[in-house]
């Protein structure tokens, strides 16, 4: 994909380079922009970090430091978005703040983008939330399929890595894992229950996520992209419920999907099919999180006729839960270059 030509070389600051999805942000934006980013910690303190196997000083986010910034990307903690915030809040609304994380979701200037799935239209606030990756998939498949034919319901399993909890998720999915084989005790102070070889339709009380938010805020996102496109055919809002599954990387959809006709497998795939979304056919091999990995867009295949409706069907569909919020960053920051004077 070309990289965006302009008089002067954009300039980015990523807050949260050290977590998984900053790494992932930069690997991105690196491969896809020409711009120069300068990066920051997690919380947006000044600490000590390695580069190439050497220790460096990482500078602490100030004013300064995104004073000559056209964006500023939010990758890290809480701390470091709301840093971030007073920062950008401060100078004016200058320069743009793109949350990745839904840290800032509830901030008043907030408006949720979904470059996967919208236009190229930026909209006119400095402080752009990145929709969450499950709710830019999810819109993404059922408005390709209601092109097909009018879907009456949809209902979604959505299986969440250990990685959506960053890097303390995909560490303690694997200390439970070494531990249950060597019969040793588990770490619990993310998840607060045993993930590794289960599947949980809840964290525990203790834990420090909740799937429950999690499925609540993938519908307040899907629930807006729906109501943004206006010009686009009519769904519902699906019925969805988020499981934790004991996989490292990479979010896994069950879509089941009810239309008001009969329905036909190879049409089906025909109308998935896009430059975002591969498709697997019957005689191929069905899509899975590890084939994913690293993949930008989704994979869809496995489609089934519900054997007891002649209008349903069943889709497996999978992506990398990182690259596509770092795909749909890369996105903005080019439609926001080609805004600029």
């Amino acid at each position: 994909m070309a990289k965006p030509k302009t008089a002067e070389r954009l300039q980015l600051a990523l807050v949260g380079s050290d977590t998984l999805l900053g790494k992932e942000l930069e690997e991105v934006l690196k491969s896809r922009t020409d711009a120069h980013i300068s990066t920051f910690s997690a919380s947006g303190e000044g600490n000590f970090g390695e580069e190439e196997g050497e220790a460096v000083y990482v500078e602490p986010l100030d004013a300064h430091s995104i004073a000559r910034a056209q964006a500023v990307l939010v990758a890290g903690s809480a701390e470091g978005a709301n840093k971030a915030y007073q920062l950008v809040n401060a100078a004016g609304g200058t320069p743009v703040l793109i949350d990745c994380t839904g840290h800032l979701e509830n901030r008043p200037e907030a408006r949720i983008v979904a470059p996967l799935v919208s236009s190229s239209d930026v909209p006119a606030s400095w402080l752009l939330e990145l929709a969450h990756p499950a709710a830019s998939a999810l819109t993404l498949v059922l408005r390709r399929l209601a092109r097909y034919g009018e879907l009456q319901q949809v209902i979604v399993h959505i299986f969440e890595p250990a990685s959506e909890q960053g890097r303390r998720g995909v560490s303690e999915l694997h200390q439970q894992t070494t531990s249950l084989l060597s019969f040793k005790p588990l770490d619990k102070q993310v998840f607060d229950a045993q993930l590794s070889f289960n599947l949980l339709s809840q964290y525990g009380e203790e834990g420090a996520a909740k799937l429950s938010s999690t499925e609540q805020r993938i519908e307040r996102h899907m629930a807006s992209l729906i109501a943004s496109d206006s010009a686009g055919p009519r769904f519902p809002m699906p019925s969805l419920r988020v499981i934790g599954a004991p996989v490292f990387h990479g979010y896994s959809f069950s879509v089941w999907a009810g239309f008001g006709r009969d329905i036909q497998v190879q049409e089906l795939g025909e109308a998935l099919a896009s430059a975002q979304i591969e498709i697997r056919g019957p005689n191929e091999e069905a899509p899975d999180g590890v084939s994913a990995a690293g993949q930008t867009g989704l994979i869809a295949g496995d489609i089934r006729i519900d054997r007891n409706n002649p209008r349903a069907a069943w889709f497996w569909i999978v992506g990398d839960n990182l690259r596509l919020t770092a795909d749909t960053a890369a996105d903005l920051i080019i439609n926001l270059e080609k805004a600029r004077p």
